[in-house]
């Protein structure tokens, strides 16, 4: 691996620090923030702890740039309804943007902020309020696109809704539940807002 920046001493670091973000971020989708330790990070990355210390602070610190290029890469959400949608058309192509996502083939199952730290040791506190506040400004930017076929209150409250039903979708992703499983949900929950919401 070729030296990329400086270390906060001033030497050149041995390793590929975006790569070594790229990994972190695929343990860390994988098992969690607590379930990936400092050595299966510094084993998977190629390089000792004070290496990972000097380039990113702490495990902490790691996390935290990991989460951002997932969210950067993987975390955005389908919001272009295509011209003249219908509520229900909306929803689905929400939906069903969310499922491919976290059932892709050549990522690891769930969503890394949908299904991160919702439990954690209080030491990792910081880490769990930054996820929720992830999750909340996700559901705020659903409510808003909803907003052109709704009263903002209602278009927030189908916003929480839907954020509840991707959460879940993630973790059953997690859980091993297939595209044509989950396409199911999408189904059921696109046509009961479809009857309660008529065109």
């Amino acid at each position: 691996m070729q030296p990329e920046k400086k270390s906060r001493g001033g030497r050149p670091w041995s390793f590929d620090r975006d790569q070594a973000v790229e990994t972190a971020m695929r343990l860390f989708w994988r098992s969690g923030y607590e379930g990936v330790s400092i050595g299966d990070l510094t084993k998977a990355i190629g390089i000792a702890p004070p290496s990972l210390y000097s380039a990113f602070g702490s495990k902490e610190g790691l996390y935290r740039e990991a989460i951002d290029r997932y969210e950067e890469r993987y975390g955005s959400i389908e919001l272009d309804f295509g011209e003249n949608p219908s509520l229900a058309d909306a929803m689905r192509t929400l939906l069903e943007g969310a499922v491919r996502s976290v059932t892709h083939p050549d990522r690891e199952g769930g969503c890394m902020v949908s299904s991160g730290m919702i439990a954690c040791h209080p030491d990792h506190a910081p880490l769990a309020h930054d996820a929720a506040a992830r999750r909340d400004a996700l559901r705020g930017r659903i409510g808003t696109a909803l907003h052109p076929f709704l009263d903002e209150d209602t278009a927030q409250r189908l916003a929480r809704h839907l954020s509840a039903i991707m959460q879940g979708i993630s973790i059953q992703a997690r859980d091993g539940a297939t595209p044509t499983e989950l396409q199911g949900i999408v189904d059921d929950v696109v046509d009961g807002v479809a009857a309660r919401f008529p065109a």
